[in-house]
């Protein structure tokens, strides 16, 4: 498709352009140049001048909302597109399949630079999240909000934060299930410090106040800006400015003006907001993978506790019984199921040139540090899990040498052997000489016991600091990916006898009630399935 040479000479300057459509408006499609930050796609337009400030929105919405058209709005407002130009730009391209077979699921970065003063004195970076809320599931979910750490943490990345649109459109009259989700999962990613710059983008609008879409955003709770009416920040458009106009002027025009004066509005806003620095929100989000982390682990550690007492107890009950045998130094024998680790092969491996799925693995406690979920980082030392070079997750917290990433992962087994006394004395700590080295063996096999024990409840009050953690610099601690934890957490407090502890995450479950109803609502079996490996893993490990 050739380039039209005709555009007028306002626009003749920007060479990456494919003419899509002459006309009234003439469409062209912009070419930026395309390359990755680290696992994400970045496509820019122009060159940018660091002496310009740049302003960075972040999009979120579901399909349809408008979010797409939104995004070429705001470029073309960037560029000094207007109606008289007759000319509209797209900079995003259509998507070649069916929603059924939607391949937006990556986050993409858009840039434009180098219209600073045509209408903004800023140049723009706009990150578009299409795979929240996709038809993959909620675990496509977690990969995004993994590749959004990635991006936030990257050198090269994005390091603050102007603005979070919810892409909305006016006639909505409540959240839909979806929506509620989608929004309740972007508001986990940030901390506390993000919720004035979160403001709504109403799009299909008429142009009035969008009352029920106000209504719909106050009855789901979704945490924002709010003016000087205590109503959430919002800002109107109508986009069809790529329409043709043989028909219909009077209405494109009036559009054109709603849009304008929402983009007008939306832009002094991005000038006045104070830009919001991403620590918190990495930190955030570093602390849920390490909860879920740290849960996985716990929930590991009391079955292979619980089997290390059922290993130990015949070995008590045969040193009672053999007594006379041990004073005289003679040889018996006790059948035990004696547990031991090993390594069972997962599926794993590279996606594309970006991706290492895998477990990270401490190869000292012959525990699972990182698993599933360890998708972004290629070796140990990149991992979430690790924090000033030691593991977060791990019984002993070993050093990031003492790991490894592979795709095997632990598994705790048991097996049927033949314990001599020697054995069990070369096992366990020897006491003293002669009768009272009975009494001896006995109290080291108790003193296993509560060493495995101690080590269990050091694990669950670890992972719940990290649920306090979160609710102190969270947005929204409050959510689907915190409450899959909690029931789990209560119950093993409750056996604890730690009222207070309870308490408190009791507390929080009755906060997440409604988000997990919808959650339930929303994601359908993909959730029944996150739900029922927790409990199955949670059965496993009762004690």
């Amino acid at each position: 498709m050739a380039t039209n040479t005709n555009i007028s000479s306002k626009y003749g300057h920007i060479t990456c352009k494919v003419l899509k459509h002459s006309g009234s408006p003439t469409v062209y499609q912009l070419t930026p140049k395309e390359d990755k930050i680290v696992n994400l796609r970045r496509r820019t337009l122009g060159k940018r001048n660091l002496n310009k400030i740049n302003k960075t929105i972040l999009l979120v919405g579901e399909t349809g909302a408008g979010k797409s058209t939104l995004i070429n709005t705001l470029v073309n407002y960037a560029m000094g597109v207007k109606w008289e130009d007759d000319v509209w730009f797209k900079i995003v391209e259509e998507e070649k399949r069916s929603q059924s077979q939607s391949q937006t699921s990556d986050v993409i970065v858009y840039q434009v630079f180098g219209f600073e003063g045509e209408t903004l004195p800023y140049s723009l970076t706009i990150i578009d999240t299409p795979g929240y809320g996709s038809t993959r599931g909620t675990e496509q979910d977690v990969i995004v909000g993994q590749r959004l750490l990635d991006l936030f943490r990257s050198k090269d990345g994005v390091h603050e934060v102007n603005a979070v649109g919810l892409v909305l459109k006016a006639t909505e009259n409540r959240l839909s299930d979806r929506q509620t989700y989608i929004f309740d999962s972007v508001a986990s990613l940030f901390g506390k410090d993000m919720e004035k710059n979160i403001v709504a983008l109403i799009t299909h609008s008429n142009g009035r106040t969008p009352k029920n879409v106000l209504k719909a955003l106050e009855d789901a709770n979704i945490k924002c800006a709010r003016n000087e009416k205590n109503q959430p920040v919002y800002f109107l458009f109508d986009n069809c400015q790529d329409e043709g106009r043989t028909d219909d002027i009077e209405d494109l025009q009036h559009a054109d003006k709603i849009t304008t004066r929402g983009m007008s509005q939306f832009t002094e806003f991005l000038d006045r907001s104070v830009p919001q620095k991403l620590e918190t929100t990495v930190q955030v989000l570093n602390e849920r993978i390490r909860l879920t982390a740290c849960i996985h682990t716990l929930q590991e550690r009391f079955k292979f506790t619980e089997q290390k007492q059922k290993e130990i107890q015949p070995i008590q009950e045969a040193l009672k019984k053999h007594e006379e045998e041990m004073k005289r130094n003679e040889e018996f024998t006790v059948e035990v199921d004696e547990v031991y680790k090993d390594k069972e092969r997962i599926e794993g491996g590279m996606w594309g040139l970006f991706f290492y799925e895998g477990a990270v693995c401490c190869t000292v406690c012959e525990e699972n540090c990182h698993y599933p979920g360890c998708t972004v980082s290629w070796y140990p030392e990149h991992c979430e899990v690790m924090k000033g070079g030691r593991c977060t997750s791990c019984t002993r917290k070993c050093p990031v040498s003492d790991h490894v990433k592979e795709k095997w992962i632990y598994v705790t087994k048991t097996r049927k052997v033949q314990k001599t006394l020697k054995d069990m004395k070369e096992k366990y700590e020897r006491g003293k000489a002669g009768c009272e080295e009975t009494t001896s063996l006995l109290d080291n096999l108790q003193k296993e016991i509560n060493r495995l024990e101690a080590e269990k409840e050091k694990c669950l009050d670890e992972a719940y600091q990290h649920v306090v953690e979160l609710d102190q610099i969270a947005l929204n601690v409050d959510s689907l990916s915190t409450y899959v934890h909690l029931d789990f957490l209560i119950e093993k407090m409750n056996e604890k006898g730690d009222t207070e502890k309870v308490q408190k995450l009791e507390e929080m479950k009755s906060r997440v009630s409604k988000v997990v109803q919808i959650g339930k609502k929303y994601a359908g079996d993909n959730f029944s399935k996150l739900f029922k490996r927790k409990n199955d893993d949670k059965k496993g490990t009762e004690v």
